[in-house]
């Protein structure tokens, strides 16, 4: 991207462009969009330290952040669209460049927060994405880390969910050792925990599909496509539509009631025009 062009971009703003991208689950433009912020911020670090090198005054660009924090999320974000599109040797790559961000000169104070942040997320990231390669023997090692990071059980569980269901593993100890921690999901409040609640319901009731507890697995859709509506994703909620179609045979009168209840929170929200298919 010509130079004049990243000049014009303001970082702050292509990070809500990712949020977008992410929330809709659009992993090319993911992938597309952190790109645009990594040169972005490549731009803003080299002209820094040209200045600097040149005993020039240091252009001063308005971030929320420090500038390190952008470098991170850049291929941070990048991991994160190459796993949920299965491509993990990529993932993995993306992982080991914001696994160490130490090398930017003049990290201080917050920025070494920033650094130690990273590192760690890239520690649990990398261990999600080596279980969904296959190497499933660490599973008792990463529930040892989710048990010393309960901050993580919620995005660790998913990942367990799905190797469950790629691997074809009974992970029903694990979900017991985390039962306390599962009974407070419900609770969250963040954008984030709340896309992450969306993905373990839908993920464990596709789980119980699979091992015949049917009348569970239709009451964790349910709850997945009251989540999904509530979060905007009409792509989810139509997977979700389709897991209860699959599951109907097995639902009891209360559940097609709720779910047609849902359907029709649906429909009132579009003729209100408070949502849009």
């Amino acid at each position: 991207m010509r130079t004049s062009i990243l000049k014009s971009l303001k970082p702050d703003i292509i990070v809500e462009m990712l949020g977008m991208a992410v929330a809709f689950e659009n992993w090319k433009k993911v992938m597309e969009t952190a790109d645009i912020l990594y040169q972005c911020v490549q731009r803003i670090y080299e002209e820094r330290q040209y200045h600097k090198a040149m005993e020039l005054p240091i252009p001063h660009v308005n971030l929320e952040r420090p500038l390190v924090y952008y470098f991170g999320l850049s291929h941070l974000m990048c991991g994160m669209a190459h796993q949920n599109l299965g491509a993990y040797e990529q993932a993995r790559d993306c992982i080991y460049k914001y696994a160490e961000l130490g090398w930017m000169e003049d990290l201080e104070g917050e920025g070494l927060l920033v650094v130690d942040e990273f590192r760690f997320l890239a520690k649990t990231n990398l261990y999600a994405v080596d279980i969904l390669s296959g190497n499933i023997e660490l599973l008792e090692e990463y529930v040892a880390f989710l048990q010393d990071n309960l901050e993580e059980i919620l995005p660790g569980l998913n990942t367990i969910l799905q190797a469950a269901l790629m691997y074809h593993l009974d992970v029903a100890d694990i979900l017991h050792t985390f039962a306390e921690q599962i009974d407070e999901f419900e609770s969250y409040e963040d954008a984030e925990n709340i896309s992450y609640y969306y993905s373990y319901c839908f993920h464990l009731a596709l789980y119980y599909r699979k091992y015949d507890r049917l009348r569970e697995a239709v009451g964790l859709t349910v709850q997945a496509m009251h989540i999904a509506n509530q979060l905007g994703n009409d792509c989810n909620f139509k997977r979700c539509t389709a897991l209860f179609e699959s599951l109907r045979e097995s639902a009891t009168a209360e559940q097609i009631s709720e779910y047609r209840k849902v359907l029709m929170q649906c429909l009132d929200e579009y003729e209100t025009g408070s949502h849009t298919f």
